[in-house]
């Protein structure tokens, strides 16, 4: 089954990656992917979905979902490296998985996201992800 990033949330303060579910009457009603436990995000909550997330490069920005691919393209299936890597191993992939990633604005704190996000993503959905089209079309019905 194809990934809807649009539907794939970090909310600020909590750990992980939420699917979600509904809107809830106070915000929203998510689910974690890796627990399955379910909570609602409160209006203050805030949510960012991962097909908004995008990487400063030299030439712009690159969307989350193609930075997720070119991350695999590197990998094969292995999982990227972990969250708490030492910084120089971060640096090494994301010079080989993107290599004019912008070194002034993307640092490894946001590296670190990057890869948790992907090994979450990797192992409780998946990196098949729905096109521009198929997402439409999932809004139709």
């Amino acid at each position: 089954m194809k990934t809807d990033l649009r539907k794939i949330l970090s909310i600020s303060g909590e750990s992980g990656l939420f699917l979600y579910v509904q809107q809830a009457k106070n915000g929203a009603i998510v689910e974690s992917l890796t627990t399955k436990k379910r909570m609602c995000a409160g209006l203050s909550a805030k949510m960012s979905s991962m097909a908004d997330i995008a990487i400063y490069t030299d030439d712009g920005e690159i969307k989350l979902a193609e930075l997720f691919l070119k991350m695999k393209e590197v990998l094969g299936e292995n999982p990227a490296p972990a969250k708490k890597a030492d910084q120089k191993e971060l640096v090494a992939f994301f010079e080989k998985a993107l290599p004019a990633y912008d070194r002034d604005r993307f640092y490894v704190s946001h590296m670190r996201k990057v890869v948790e996000w992907y090994n979450i993503i990797k192992e409780f959905a998946s990196l098949d992800f729905m096109t521009e089209e198929e997402m439409e079309e999932a809004d139709k019905e």
